[in-house]
């Protein structure tokens, strides 16, 4: 990650780009201008305009591109954006906001994504902004407003309008400014090296297509599936996908989730069984893609259960819940006091597998083992509680083990208290949140 120094050059007003005087690449001359102008820079800030309602990879309809020198609007209908890699596999620091998608759309139109990324929602989670849109963190940050768009509108139409144009010149717009900001406060705070490896984690993430054969265990009701139903709907989910990905269509599209459980529970041998199939038109489909399907069904029948591909098994949901829930409860609290969002602290998923046999995910290393992990493996432990201070808040506090005595009850002794024996000690009492 770059320091903050090149951004700050943008906050003065006369360095901000302006909406109104951004440039069309739609050649292959005016690309290579635009890859040379930024290979010379430090940072720059990029958006996408991209589609995938009717196609099962995203169809990038414009990528907008920030820099000191202006802003520029590339049109991938009208030149092979391929060559804008240079520009990602680069030195500079390139800053988007919400870039999780971005990172996909371009990694498929460029064959790369960003060596080094800042992503300015992210990074404002570490202040205290709870996933802010851009517009929202423009006026909270610089006090200045964005240009208003059709959220519905159709970036796959040509030509696109001026407000089409200045919509998606300003999403990039303010970027570098809002970097430069962002990385002061973030430096004030001791955050800046959290925000940093949580941007490096996220180019890291895996964009690869789902695996054929665990797409079903996107189905809505996949745990509900037994014996030869997981089989068949193993088979069937693979083939929908690899037929959705050479198609290009969305999977639904192929064969819905309704019609793949219904063939899972009782399973078609012929094209007129096929077609009783609650939601499914095999005339649709076509001869082909008939045959395949049926083809896939007989292959899950005689699929053993040793192929079948399970999903990952969590430690029981019994024994878990109890502690995610304490958890939860004091991980808001926490958020709170440390002006974090409580999605970056943890989420769920993250605090079911802490409490594994074996704690594994984000929680048990780097900076949120300190803040989140510690903690909570010491209340897991039992040499920790939680209470309820005035005014209603949540603290974690070292574990008295005196238990509660209800009225009526009889009182029970405190260990000091406790006569001597003769006979083999107790065992000592158990921690108030088992978890094996």
């Amino acid at each position: 990650m770059t320091s903050a120094t090149p951004a700050r050059a943008q906050r003065d007003p006369a360095h901000v780009p302006d909406v109104d005087t951004y440039r069309i690449v739609d050649s292959a001359e005016t690309l290579d201008d635009l890859v040379g102008e930024l290979l010379a820079e430090p940072a720059y800030a990029i958006d996408t305009e991209f589609h995938r309602e009717r196609t099962y990879f995203p169809r990038l309809a414009l990528l907008q591109v920030a820099w000191s020198g202006g802003i520029a609007l590339v049109d991938p209908f009208a030149v092979d954006i391929a060559p804008f890699g240079r520009v990602l596999q680069g030195d500079a620091l390139a800053v988007l906001h919400a870039a999780d998608q971005d990172l996909e759309v371009l990694d498929r139109a460029c064959g790369a994504v960003p060596t080094r990324l800042f992503d300015t929602q992210l990074a404002a989670g570490f202040i205290g902004l709870s996933t802010p849109s851009l517009s929202s963190l423009v006026d909270r940050m610089l006090s200045r407003r964005l240009e208003k768009g059709d959220q519905l509108t159709d970036w796959t139409r040509r030509p696109l309008t001026e407000a089409q144009r200045r919509y998606a010149a300003g999403d990039v717009l303010y970027l570098l400014e809002l970097h430069g900001l962002l990385t002061d406060r973030l430096a004030a705070l001791g955050r800046l090296a959290w925000a940093e490896e949580e941007c490096a984690i996220l180019l890291r993430r895996s964009r690869l297509p789902v695996v054929p054969e665990e797409a079903w265990w996107r189905l809505k009701h996949a745990r509900q599936l037994h014996g030869r139903e997981r089989a068949v709907a193993q088979n069937v989910a693979a083939w929908r996908e690899r037929r959705a990905q050479m198609l290009d269509q969305p999977t639904r599209f192929v064969l819905s989730d309704l019609a793949l459980v219904s063939i899972a529970h009782r399973p078609p041998a012929t094209r007129a069984e096929l077609e009783q199939v609650r939601n499914l038109d095999a005339r649709q489909l076509g001869n082909v893609a008939v045959s395949e399907l049926l083809g896939a069904i007989a292959d899950g029948l005689a699929l053993p259960a040793s192929a079948v591909h399970m999903p990952p098994v969590q430690r029981g949901e019994g024994v878990v819940r109890p502690a995610v829930a304490l958890a939860t409860a004091w991980l808001g609290e926490r958020a709170r006091q440390l002006e974090i969002d409580s999605a970056i602290l943890a989420t769920r998923a993250d605090l079911t597998a802490f409490f594994q046999e074996r704690p594994k995910g984000r929680l048990v290393s780097s900076w949120r083992n300190d803040l989140v992990g510690e903690p909570l493996r010491r209340l897991a432990a039992g040499d920790a509680s939680l209470a309820l201070e005035g005014g209603g808040t949540l603290v974690l506090e070292e574990r008295s083990r005196r238990p509660y005595v209800a009225h009526g009850e009889p009182p029970q002794p405190s260990p000091s208290e406790a006569e001597p024996s003769t006979t083999e000690p107790s065992p000592r009492r158990a921690p108030a949140l088992e978890l094996d």
